[in-house]
């Protein structure tokens, strides 16, 4: 392995597609703590900003990267093909074929009327749902409430965090810090807006071809214009000092039963 020039910034991403990594999450159990982040183009300019953010990153059990859009510019400008598991994805299809009725599962963040849907569709039986307040990241208080709320729904099998980038990182590495919870913390930002239709995702030809923001954008201009016409070019004067791994794991760190 080369080393990173100077100063550079070295992003890590673990080696599984959504279809390699179902296995993974469903054998992760509820015998220990583990996170997991899927970094977006807005997700890597804040990695180089913040050292905060990098060592939550350092920290996670699995980073999966979710944007076609930068695999495809990696792949072009830095000839490196890296697997894509889009955080969206991976929420439906862990509701759909991995989590059984009688799951613990945990929700922060979406409504109460988002988690009862989730509820009925699913036959859940055991779901545990808590919506901090708006700004509550700022809030130390706040912040313990939501601590707390999650460890006393411990052992879980997955708690998802949905309260937006960085607070649900900031989140997941809180829990982890303090070591009282168990089970897999995801932290999948809109995708439970989806699931639910609070909120409509692209069709699927639009996922693929990468123009999912281009949809995003157009379906909420004033909110997402910032993120992509200002914030999102930055990424591509950020990859020079950049450099981006494909790591791999020990197996036996995925291989926990259930």
């Amino acid at each position: 392995m080369t080393l990173a020039p100077p100063g550079s910034i070295v992003h890590y991403f673990d080696d599984f597609d959504l279809p390699r990594f179902l296995p993974v999450a469903a054998g992760f159990g509820c015998e220990r703590y583990g996170f997991l982040v899927t970094p977006n183009i807005d997700h890597l300019i804040r990695f180089h900003d913040e050292a905060s953010f990098r060592e939550i990153y350092g920290a996670a059990s699995f980073v999966l990267l979710d944007s076609r859009v930068a695999a495809r510019l990696l792949r072009l400008l830095k000839s490196l093909r890296l697997p894509v598991c889009p955080g969206s994805d991976l929420t439906s299809a862990l509701f759909s074929d991995v989590i059984r009725p009688a799951d613990r599962i945990v929700i922060i963040g979406g409504s109460a009327q988002q988690a009862q849907t989730l509820a009925q569709r699913h036959e859940l039986t055991n779901l545990r749902h808590y919506e901090p307040p708006m700004g509550f990241i700022r809030d130390r208080a706040a912040v313990e409430r939501c601590l707390e709320f999650i460890e006393d729904a411990s052992p879980f099998r997955f708690c998802f965090l949905a309260v937006g980038s960085p607070q649900q990182e900031v989140l997941a590495r809180a829990v982890g810090k303090r070591g009282r919870a168990r089970g897999l913390a995801l932290c999948v930002g809109a995708s439970l807006n989806f699931l639910t239709d609070v909120e409509r995702r692209a069709p699927v030809w639009m996922q693929h071809a990468g123009f999912e923001w281009l949809f995003r954008l157009l379906q909420a201009p004033q909110r997402m214009a910032y993120r992509y016409l200002v914030r999102g070019p930055r990424f591509f004067a950020q990859l020079s000092g950049s450099r981006f791994v494909l790591r791999a794991r020990p197996t036996d760190r995925f291989s926990q039963p259930t």
